[in-house]
């Protein structure tokens, strides 16, 4: 894929802490020095769901050789979850950063099986759920996950 055909939605940037200036110069640097990068830019559709401070990098920079990987998900609520799973596991955050990441993981992942975002409920109305564990909410799912408390997820 070439670096003109990666596309950035707003809302999914929104999700990913921004890294501290010094940060992002240090791997502008290593990026630079190695001349690849080291990790490829994780795409759905065409839009970066990881990689967007790696991608303003190789616009900057356009000697350096770079791989995309496109991941397939149902649509664009698994999209917002898989973003957030992967920054909470990826990230030193404060704790109010983490919580929220939580709730839109919670969020994200009732709304991509038809689910309201704020009921807890067990999920096992309908046939479309039947892939989620219906002995657990969603909430404490996520909670298990993450080592977390299910209260931290959905509050």
């Amino acid at each position: 894929m070439k670096l003109s055909q990666l596309k950035i939605d707003p809302e999914f940037q929104s999700k990913i802490p921004p890294l501290q200036f010094e940060e992002e110069q240090q791997l502008e640097q290593n990026i630079i020095a190695e001349g690849r990068l080291l990790n490829p830019i994780i795409t759905w559709n065409g839009y970066i769901l990881d990689g967007h401070t790696r991608y303003r990098i190789l616009k900057k920079h356009g000697f350096i050789k770079f791989e995309v990987e496109e991941i397939q998900l149902a649509n664009k609520y698994e999209a917002l979850a898989w973003i957030c799973k992967n920054q909470l596991g990826r990230r030193n955050l404060s704790p109010e950063r983490k919580k929220f990441l939580l709730g839109k993981e919670y969020e994200s992942t009732k709304l991509a099986v038809g689910g309201q975002p704020g009921n807890c409920n067990k999920v096992n109305r309908c046939d479309q759920n039947d892939h989620i564990d219906s002995e657990k909410r969603t909430c404490e799912r996520i909670a298990v996950e993450h080592g977390v408390g299910s209260a931290t997820v959905w509050l």
